[in-house]
């Protein structure tokens, strides 16, 4: 019996398939109306004045220099850098070349600084209350996309985290006052998130209910039931129950001295704090561990991970609930995080943004930090505007927040694709 031994092809005559490169054109879409709305504002309402930017507040022992810059002649600068911008991510996409991360933010800031710079004409802008204000702002936000980011990991669709958000602000609001103890009541936070959490899983997972009705179910019953213990409980008994003790603030020696960053970051309290460890244990469990690694394939493909022994239900059950614990802390910023009694629907769709900063973060615990951070900006920066006399209209600056995530979901985001299991309940065949 002879064998033939097949020769491997030679080297000229191996065909190599050019690969697909998928772009977008929501990023120069984007670019292009935001250009636009920067033209706008230079042409139909100009303003005179000069521009001052603080960098430093009295307390700072380092003092940096304040930047004072002509409002129009800026702006005008601002505008051509965003033209020049637009232009080459227009060029990208038509040579079929993605839009890279570096241009969106350099678009971003430019974008920012020109309009502070309009907004603020004549007066002076104080940047660290600004940035303190939205980190603070933002930190609702971030708890509820990293609850976003594992439970959807884990393949559950998570619609109730403003009701988790609700939960964890009426319990921390309620042991707080009634112990004085705000340890305790950010604990008790934690554990209302988590019930929450439960209820979501069970439904979803064991009962098969489809996850969307049941997160929405559990937002309209949470906000009645905080409401109406409101009105008949806790407003004859404010007193007793509804008047909660505020964490301080605990500057952190040498760090809270760097300038900029550490009046910013570093003058924080409690829950900020847990919020730096959370945002990285769950970005190192889950892309660095064993944990993380089976999260993320029940998430994927629940029939493989079940094949070796992973049991689908029971991980997403637990990491659902533990996911709804880091939404209740979130929600003691509301009450015990910044010193305020509990009142009805105090969250005010926090949880839904939270939920567009996963899509806007790709499912990714750092992205979506960023996002929250950038959401939590634009709703500090109605404040901040207000105090020092800015001609934009109120009602703008208070839907300010949501233009931003519209945006950012719709036209920044571009091509993004959730955990292939997202949403789909599991039954073992």
């Amino acid at each position: 019996m002879s064998t033939t031994v097949q020769q491997p092809a030679p080297a000229s005559e191996i065909v190599v398939l050019p690969t697909t490169v998928v772009t977008s054109w929501k990023a120069p879409i984007a670019f292009a109306v935001f250009t636009l709305a920067t033209l706008g504002l230079a042409v139909f309402a100009p303003r005179d004045g000069d521009t001052t930017f603080r960098w430093s507040t009295p307390s700072d022992v380092i003092q940096l220099p304040e930047l004072t810059v002509p409002a129009m002649p800026t702006l005008w600068v601002v505008i051509a850098l965003l033209v020049l911008a637009t232009a080459y991510s227009v060029m990208l996409v038509s040579t079929r070349r993605r839009v890279p991360l570096w241009l969106i933010v350099v678009f971003a800031v430019l974008s920012m600084f020109g309009f502070l710079t309009w907004a603020a004409a004549g007066a002076s802008l104080p940047m660290i209350g600004l940035l303190f204000g939205s980190l603070s702002l933002a930190v609702p936000l971030i708890y509820g996309a990293l609850t976003g980011v594992i439970g959807e990991r884990a393949g559950v669709t998570n619609i109730a985290i403003e009701g988790q958000l609700l939960a964890g602000a009426f319990t921390a609001a309620v042991v707080a006052s009634v112990t004085r103890q705000p340890l305790l009541g950010l604990v008790a936070a934690m554990v209302a998130g988590m019930l929450v959490g439960m209820v979501l899983a069970a439904f979803s997972i064991k009962y098969f209910v489809d996850q969307i009705i049941v997160g929405v179910v559990l937002n309209v019953l949470i906000i009645g039931l905080t409401s109406f213990i409101y009105s008949q409980v806790l407003t004859p008994n404010a007193a007793l129950l509804n008047t909660p003790p505020r964490f301080p603030r605990l500057p952190i020696p040498v760090l809270s001295e760097i300038p900029i960053i550490g009046p910013v970051f570093f003058r924080q309290t409690l829950v900020v704090y847990l919020m730096y460890v959370a945002v990285a244990v769950v970005y190192f469990g889950l892309f660095h561990t064993k944990w993380g690694l089976r999260v993320r394939a029940v998430g994927e493909h629940p029939q493989a991970a079940d094949t070796v022994g992973i049991n689908v239900n029971r991980t997403r059950f637990w990491n659902v609930a533990l996911a709804g614990s880091l939404a209740g802390l979130g929600g003691t910023f509301f009450t015990i995080g910044s010193g305020i009694a509990f009142n009805k629907e105090m969250t005010a769709g926090a949880g839904f943004i939270a939920l567009a900063a996963v899509i806007f973060g790709q499912w990714d615990p750092i992205k979506a930090t960023l996002a929250a951070l950038l959401f939590g900006f634009a709703s500090n920066l109605q404040n901040t505007l207000s105090v020092i006399g800015s001609p934009v209209p109120s009602e703008f600056m208070l839907m300010l927040p949501y233009v931003v995530t519209i945006f950012a979901v719709a036209g920044l985001v571009g091509k993004s694709r959730p955990p292939a299991a997202d949403g789909k309940p599991y039954i073992k065949s």
